[in-house]
C-alpha cells in the first residue's frame, strides 16, 4: 500500500506541472518587428512596423510604431485592459477609443478601435478589428486585421518576429 501511494505521488509530481504549463495562455510581452518577407504590404499604406508589449494578466501596455512608405515613423502608447472596457486616448490630435478582450479558448487577444481624423470632407472614422496570436514557441506574433473607412475595407495578416 505504501509503495502504491509513493508511486501515485511520483506520477502526480511529474505530470501535474506538465498540465499547468499546457494550461497557461500565450505571453505577448516583448519587442516585435514586422517580418516583411512573410507579410504582404501594399504600396503607400501606413503599416504597423514594430510593437512593444507589456502583457499582464489583466492588461496590455503597447507602444505601436506605424511607418509609411518613406520610412517615417509614428509611435504611440496605449494601455488596454483585457476585460472589454473602453480606453480613450488622443494620437496626433486624433481621438481613439479601443477595447480588448482575451479568448478563453485559444488565448488570442481581440482589439477593436475607432480613430477619428479630419479628412477632406470633415471628421471621419477608421474602425479596426485585430486578432493577435502568438505561436507555441513564443517567437512569432500574428496580427489579423480588418479596417473600415469611407466604405472601403482592408483585411490582411501581419507577421512579427520577437526581438531577442
Amino acid at each position: 500500500m505504501k509503495t502504491k501511494t509513493i508511486f501515485i505521488a511520483l506520477i502526480l509530481l511529474f505530470f501535474l506541472p506538465a498540465f499547468t504549463i499546457y494550461a497557461q495562455k500565450a505571453d505577448f510581452s516583448g519587442k516585435w518587428t514586422l517580418n516583411k518577407e512573410k507579410t504582404n504590404l501594399t504600396d503607400n499604406q501606413l503599416f504597423l512596423s514594430k510593437i512593444t508589449i507589456q502583457h499582464k494578466s489583466d492588461s496590455l501596455l503597447t507602444t505601436r510604431v506605424y511607418e509609411n512608405g518613406n520610412g517615417e515613423e509614428y509611435p504611440f502608447e496605449e494601455n488596454l485592459s483585457l476585460d472589454g472596457k473602453e480606453c480613450k486616448i488622443v494620437i496626433f490630435d486624433m481621438p481613439r477609443t479601443s477595447k480588448a478582450t482575451r479568448s478563453d479558448t485559444d488565448g488570442s487577444v481581440m482589439i477593436e478601435s475607432t480613430t477619428t481624423f479630419n479628412g477632406n470632407n470633415g471628421a471621419e472614422d477608421v474602425t479596426a478589428k485585430e486578432t493577435w496570436k502568438v505561436d507555441n514557441e513564443g517567437q512569432m506574433l500574428t496580427l489579423e486585421f480588418n479596417n473600415k473607412m469611407s466604405g472601403n475595407e482592408t483585411t490582411g495578416t501581419y507577421y512579427y518576429n520577437k526581438v531577442k
